[in-house]
């Protein structure tokens, strides 16, 4: 049409946030706020008055608090697949999504852009249960489609995180995979794991289980703030302990060690945890993946701001000069002297404890129970 104009397209671009400056620590979590997810086209930060519970008739300076929110994960399926050479195995079972541990450092928060939330506070505060985790699991399970083989619980998230005393999905889980002999592999920082010695036991006897305690530092202040809901250093030793009287294999997950920070700590926590029972052991370096980075920048001035140079500086050394590589084969190990120092230290720290080798799980006594009820039909 005459005098017709054209309207001018709108572009909407990300916004680039920096993390806000150093303020008090939210009591029980390790970030404080919550980065803009990279998915967004718009971010608005509302600030701390509006995340966190503070009673403003209080006269009292109190420290701010957020309350953690469960929501009903409705996935169809439980068995999660990858190809990673770096992780070590194909299958894995995430009771959760999220994980109130809230450990600054973990991989898995920019998983919860995906979810529309943010990789910092709403990671370790809004939490995705999968009620039907063992419901959907027997069913996989009971697939001739499945071919037995060692799912790792969890491979993102811990499946022994707070809630799991009450909820028990992972109980659930491991009833399922008992009844199945289908062989487990299990990572977690929580004690709460002893509890389900009585399955891990009866899975062990068929040479179908193994439990890695992950340990990242001896000292609890460290842990307080680096790891704030999850178990001690003692009750990660003691869990150790009581694993391994029962005849389950048990090995320690040095991990992540942060270089400038708890790399000094290695020998001992391979000594600690192979006087309390550890047979084997591995360990991984720091990764700081997406947002991970500016939120553990943030902790480093919160907590360690003496150190937040050096640690820095540390983990650019291993990682080819960049806060994060992303590279097959050099993402959980780095690369350079300061690697090179790590690992061999690590390694000798396991020839001086006597912890050599890992538990070779079996699926040679799978069943389906389903089938073995047809046969007396």
């Amino acid at each position: 049409m005459p005098g017709s104009q054209k309207r001018a397209k709108k572009k909407f671009v990300p916004i680039v946030e920096e993390a806000p400056p150093p303020s008090p620590a939210i009591h029980g979590r390790s970030a404080s706020w919550n980065p803009a997810n990279r998915f967004e086209k718009l971010h608005v930060d509302f600030g701390d008055a509006d995340v966190v519970q503070i009673d403003p008739t209080s006269e009292e300076e109190e420290r701010p608090r957020r309350e953690t929110q469960f929501f009903r994960d409705l996935t169809k399926t439980i068995i999660a697949r990858n190809d990673s050479p770096d992780v070590g195995f194909e299958t894995s079972v995430n009771p959760y999504r999220g994980c109130e541990h809230g450990c600054i450092y973990c991989f898995a928060r920019p998983t919860h852009e995906y979810l529309g939330l943010s990789a910092g506070l709403d990671f370790e505060s809004k939490i995705m249960v999968k009620q039907d985790a063992s419901k959907l699991l027997e069913e996989e399970l009971s697939s001739p489609k499945w071919k037995p083989q060692v799912l790792v619980m969890s491979g993102v998230t811990d499946p022994y995180q707070p809630v799991e005393r009450k909820l028990r999905i992972t109980r659930g889980c491991l009833e399922v995979l008992a009844k199945f002999r289908n062989p487990v592999a299990i990572i977690t920082k929580n004690r709460l794991v002893t509890r389900d010695i009585d399955l891990l036991g009866e899975l062990a006897s068929h040479h179908a289980a193994a439990v890695n305690v992950s340990v990242t530092s001896l000292d609890p202040e460290i842990q307080r703030v680096l790891e704030p809901r999850t178990s001690s250093p003692t009750a990660r030793l003691e869990a150790v302990a009581a694993l391994r009287a029962a005849g389950i294999p048990v090995g320690v997950m040095v991990a992540p060690i942060i270089p400038g920070l708890t790399d000094h700590e290695v020998p001992k926590i391979v000594e600690a945890c192979a006087r309390a029972g550890a047979q084997f052991a591995g360990y991984t370096i720091v990764r700081l993946p997406w947002a991970i980075a500016p939120l553990f920048e943030h902790w480093l001035d919160e907590h360690f701001p003496e150190k937040k140079e050096k640690v820095l500086s540390r983990i650019r050394h291993i990682r080819n000069g960049k806060i994060n590589d992303a590279r097959w084969g050099f993402r959980t190990k780095g690369e350079g002297i300061f690697a090179e120092q790590i690992r061999s230290m690590f390694e000798v720290a396991c020839r001086r404890a006597g912890i050599d080798g890992r538990p070779e799980l079996s699926t040679a006594a799978f069943r389906r129970p389903v089938e073995q009820m047809n046969l007396f039909r």
